[in-house]
């Protein structure tokens, strides 16, 4: 099997697996926005999670001659350790079936604010320990306190932003009611929008400009999952269930490549992160079709019931979902080979991907255009407190002692 052996090599691990972890629920939200079913996304993205897992076991698990490789660890007497890896991609499966709810409610950027902050403050805290205090504590308990102000300056950013967008639209029905305008005829008068923003699609009545009230609402005529006039604590009630869900996953499968609490008999090799990968993503895989299948007959959030019938025959948007699901099994495999050489609590360091969440946000999907100045200073500075957070927790880095 092949190792990373190097700081440098464990950063380079984070940094790709930051950006494939910031991009795909881009490309999940898009979907959403678009109209398509997130059960149906999900069960896309789902088998294309599990696809990448078995790629890398069959790859980097079996390459180079360090001992022991997947194959044989699969025989193996260590139930304790696939017990673990398992727990953890069950909380992990359960966390990822919340995003796509948390997105819709409360955007990319706060949504990933939010439970990223989660995973570091109680993930991470939780790796430091189990990792023996290989990262140094002067700097990666700093780089927490960071992420804690970056979920302070989200939550204050996520209310500035509804703020501009209920002043929008209450604009909006006033000039409506007041000019006698219909919204067809405001929509002819404001066609201007870059033809590039990939929320437009291919529908020639959707070109209004983003950002403006019209847009708001041709955005909840065309999505899946119906947002206004929900109660705000709904999504936030979501996110953070999500965000505790999401800090047990990185602890869990520490435990089962370390074996920190000696649950293995004496001689048998713990789990080279290859194989604990494929155990988790095996439990992921699992509990994310039950729970879509489930959904697909007894929807949440008023959402339309479907059938495997009509999922099967849903080609919308296929390769997208298949596309996350590829781009968020690399992610995570490349997080967990940077954390076996690294320390995994300097590997949480990939939760600084809100940077990239929201870039794709307000490039992809007109977040927080035309907002106040206000709601402005609140993302750059969250954005720049997550660029030192990421930046803290990676010079915290230790390096693991291999046996």
């Amino acid at each position: 099997m092949y190792l990373v052996e190097s700081k440098g090599g464990a950063i380079v691990c984070m940094l790709f697996s930051l950006f494939f972890l910031g991009t795909w629920p881009a490309v999940m939200n898009l979907l959403e926005r678009r109209g398509r079913l997130p059960q149906h996304t999900y069960l896309d993205y789902t088998i294309a999670n599990f696809l990448a897992a078995v790629i890398i076991a069959f790859t980097f698990g079996q390459i180079g001659t360090d001992d022991p490789n997947f194959l044989s660890q699969l025989s193996q007497d260590n139930l304790p350790s696939v017990l673990f890896a398992m727990a953890g991609g069950v909380v992990l499966s359960i966390g990822n079936v919340s995003g796509q709810y948390v997105w819709a409610f409360v955007g990319l950027s706060v949504a990933g604010v939010i439970t990223s902050s989660i995973i570091v403050i109680i993930g991470t805290v939780l790796n430091y320990f189990l990792d023996d205090k290989i990262n140094k504590a002067e700097i990666l308990f700093p780089g927490v306190g960071c992420f804690f102000v970056a979920v302070c300056l989200g939550y204050f950013l996520h209310s500035s932003n509804i703020a501009d967008n209920q002043a929008k639209l209450k604009d909006f029905a006033n000039k409506d009611v007041a000019q006698g305008t219909s919204l067809s005829t405001l929509k002819e008068a404001s066609h201007e929008v870059d033809s590039k923003d990939l929320e437009n699609g291919s529908d020639p009545t959707c070109k209004v400009k983003v950002g403006t009230a019209v847009f708001l609402i041709e955005l909840e005529k065309r999505r899946s999952i119906k947002v206004f006039e929900k109660s705000t604590f709904i999504g936030l009630a979501i996110t953070f269930f999500a965000g505790i869900s999401f800090s047990l996953f990185s602890p869990a499968f520490n435990l089962a490549t370390n074996d920190q609490w000696h649950t293995l008999k004496k001689g048998v090799p713990h789990l080279s992160v290859y194989t604990a990968f494929f155990y988790f993503s095996v439990s992921c895989f699992v509990v994310a079709i039950i729970l879509s299948i489930t959904f697909l007959y007894h929807p949440i959030l008023n959402l339309p019931k479907s059938s495997l019938k009509a999922y099967l025959g849903d080609w919308n948007g296929r390769g997208w979902a298949l596309l996350a699901g590829l781009l968020c099994g690399f992610g995570n495999g490349l997080q967990f080979m940077g954390g076996q050489a690294a320390g995994y609590a300097a590997a949480d360091a990939v939760q600084a991907l809100p940077l990239v969440s929201t870039f794709w946000g307000v490039v992809l999907f007109g977040e927080y255009r035309k907002s106040s100045r206000r709601t402005y200073i609140l993302l750059g500075s969250m954005l720049l407190m997550f660029i030192a957070a990421v930046a803290v927790l990676m010079a915290s880095s230790g390096h693991r002692k291999l046996s």
